[in-house]
């Protein structure tokens, strides 16, 4: 014996006055309230023609040439006078690369060369440590998030117009989590 919802026999009155549509042609060509249906046509969209023209105000920004070999020493010895400073813990990956393009912007605006950059080395359990050298850069146990993006960055077209060239920084000033980055002077068109 099953059990009835209580205004079943209300739903069966209800569906007693009711009366079906009628049919409506569906056939081709046919029009629902006015409205043609899609022609199976594509479209047509008329064609603009393709300029390969550069515009001396398009030009592509230039790419990270690296730091000379004497600068590399020097920032790699931790001898180099920092200019600005800018701190990234904290700070979501979309906030993250808004503030440091216009970190980078302020600095380049004040005639900074060498700013630091501090991404932090992410949670892992060797982020504790500080190792320096060659191959730090590199080194797959630090896997800090803003840390890898903020390379990435830097190759970006917005950022390239920025910044010269990168490096990990030395231990003094937060080794695997930081980066001593370079920036570009800014050029006087005549």
């Amino acid at each position: 014996m099953s059990r009835k919802p209580p205004d079943y026999e209300l739903w069966l009155e209800a569906t007693k006055t009711v009366k079906p549509l009628r049919a409506r042609s569906r056939g081709p060509g046919a029009k629902l309230s006015g409205v043609p249906l899609p022609s199976k046509k594509p479209l047509k969209l008329p064609s603009t023609p393709h300029l390969n023209v550069p515009s001396p105000l398009h030009k592509p920004p230039p790419q990270i040439t690296g730091l000379d070999r004497r600068t590399t020493q020097r920032l790699t010895r931790g001898q180099v006078e920092i200019e600005r400073r800018f701190d990234l813990h904290g700070t979501g990956v979309e906030m993250a690369r808004v503030n440091l393009l216009g970190f980078l912007r302020d600095a380049q605006a004040m005639g900074a060369r060498n700013v630091l950059v501090i991404t932090g080395k992410g949670d892992s359990p060797y982020s504790r440590h500080t190792l320096h050298g060659a191959g730090h850069f590199h080194a797959p146990e630090r896997a800090g998030r803003l840390r890898r993006l903020v390379t990435e960055w830097f190759h970006e077209a917005e950022f390239r117009s920025l910044v010269a060239g990168f490096q990990p920084a030395h231990p003094k000033h937060g080794g695997g989590g930081a980066y001593y980055v370079r920036i570009r002077r800014i050029r006087e068109e005549r």
